[in-house]
């Protein structure tokens, strides 16, 4: 098919500055959390638990993994941390599975950035609540909660908003994007990520439980490379015909037809 999104330069460019919203916010709450510890660490947080990383819009494989702090004790605390894309913040998960603003921040003050000192029967996790983080975090999150409105090429309204990863977060855009286009539209259509064994059933789990959705119908995307490779092909030999591992890769496909017809008891 020719099924695009237009103006395309500007969605993979930048787009409404969704993004930077997010990394923005994520690198807030990891600024205030090492200046919570350079200010004497009220909360008794130990550097080394602290699991809330920072994030840059870009796969830079150099600073997954950083020792920052340096330069003397005017300049923070020595540690070791690192950043992960802008995409994979948790912020981009409570993002797209909050209903409103206020349900947004409550969300965002629930984030564990860490936990305090002691034994591991002792230890406590400390939240962005904690060090009132998410009125400012939520504040630099108004715009890009709203969705963002484009077309196809057929000029058939799309709405794209969020994307969290689906093999670390629930791999589905906005609850509130969902929600517009059932409102606006005679009918909406929306995806999540990877397989009816993955996608499917966070989308089912998590999302429409949260949101109060029952879906209509279930469309499963398949593809004969996909059944050739769940047949044994190696990804080299996928574009050549072999019919015996497409029908030993039929049955996986089946067993994604089958959960969601007989455990969603979807059609």
């Amino acid at each position: 098919g020719y099924a695009q999104v237009v103006p395309m330069e500007d969605i993979n460019l930048h787009f409404t500055g969704d993004f930077h919203a997010i990394g923005a916010a994520n690198n807030l709450l990891a600024a205030m959390l090492d200046n919570h510890i350079y200010q004497g660490n009220e909360l008794n947080i130990d550097p080394r638990k602290i699991t809330w990383r920072r994030c840059v819009d870009m796969n830079d494989r150099q600073l997954r993994f950083v020792l920052d702090g340096m330069g003397g004790k005017t300049n923070g605390m020595p540690r070791e941390d690192g950043y992960d894309i802008t995409v994979a913040s948790e912020i981009m998960a409570v993002l797209c599975l909050a209903k409103d603003i206020t349900d947004l921040k409550e969300r965002l003050g629930r984030i564990i950035v860490g936990y305090t000192y002691g034994k591991v029967s002792e230890q406590k996790p400390v939240t962005a609540h904690d060090l009132h983080a998410e009125g400012a975090m939520c504040a630099l999150l108004k715009d890009a909660l709203k969705p963002n409105l484009v077309q196809t090429l057929e000029h058939v309204p799309a709405i794209v908003h969020g994307g969290p990863f689906a093999n670390i977060a629930h791999g589905c855009n906005s609850v509130i994007a969902t929600k517009m286009a059932m409102k606006l539209g005679d009918y909406a259509i929306t995806e999540a990520g990877f397989g009816a064994d993955l996608g499917a059933e966070k989308f089912l789990d998590i999302k429409c439980r949260m949101a109060g959705l029952t879906p209509s119908a279930v469309v499963i995307v398949a593809t004969v490379r996909a059944l050739k490779y769940n047949g044994g092909v190696a990804k080299a030999d996928l574009n050549n015909e072999n019919l015996e591992a497409l029908e030993k890769g039929l049955p996986n496909l089946l067993k994604h037809v089958s959960n969601i017809k007989n455990v969603y008891k979807l059609p």
